[in-house]
């Protein structure tokens, strides 16, 4: 597994010059902004695997970001650390009732920060590895409100398919049932269409049983192993 893809946004220049410059020093792959605005779409094209926000912005704040990153199809599960300096009581509690995931208070120096990634690696570590998708070419059906569609498997992750299934829409909340290669067992989960591209969709799991979740780790698993 590569270094962990961080989006930092702080409108201040020395503060974000130091927070990309320790987090690169740890392995971590930084995309700095110092505009909200243009991070807001950034976040709708690309998967982070941790995003850092400060609190005081122009244009749009960080709770504001944080409302947004929550909505992405991308990154509504990406662990979010709220930066501030403001000392108000409901800050925090604000904070993650918005989505924010931890909470740092400024200033911000090189060993907080540090101390602050070691924390939060394994989190965003573990939230990653949802989504690390693998090939799987196999049937799929997917049970739409009435309807029975009948498509393939494109790739797979913790997290969803993707797969080609001719009549979904995007949002569509689906029924499925897939059998994995080597395995008796049928899955069967549910999910929602997240996003369409090219005759494919992508299907975020919304419930899926802790057996059935398990089956699907341990087939990651060996397909990543087999990989290397």
């Amino acid at each position: 597994m590569g270094p962990l893809k961080l989006l930092v946004v702080e409108d201040d220049d020395a503060s974000l010059e130091l927070m990309t410059e320790v987090f690169r020093s740890l392995k971590a792959d930084v995309v700095p902004f110092n505009d909200s605005q243009e991070a807001a779409a950034v976040i709708d094209r690309e998967k982070f695997d941790g995003i850092f926000l400060d609190l005081e912005m122009p244009k749009l704040n960080g709770f504001q970001l944080a409302q947004k990153v929550r909505q992405s199809s991308w990154n509504n599960t990406t662990p979010i650390v709220i930066v501030t300096g403001r000392e108000q009581r409901d800050t925090m509690h604000l904070s993650f009732e918005k989505g924010a995931t931890f909470f740092l208070h400024k200033p911000v120096d090189r060993q907080k920060l540090t101390n602050l990634y070691r924390t939060v690696r394994g989190p965003m570590s573990e939230n990653r590895r949802r989504y690390v998708r693998v090939p799987l070419q196999t049937n799929v059906t997917c049970k739409v409100a009435s309807r029975h569609l009948v498509g393939r498997t494109w790739n797979i992750s913790e997290g969803g398919l993707q797969v080609e299934v001719e009549g979904l829409k995007l949002g569509d909340s689906a029924f499925l049932s897939f059998q994995l290669p080597k395995s008796t067992t049928m899955i069967e989960a549910f999910g929602e269409v997240a996003w369409l591209k090219e005759g494919r969709q992508g299907i975020h799991f919304t419930k899926v049983s802790a057996q059935n979740q398990e089956e699907m780790r341990n087939f990651i698993s060996q397909v990543e192993l087999a990989a290397r």
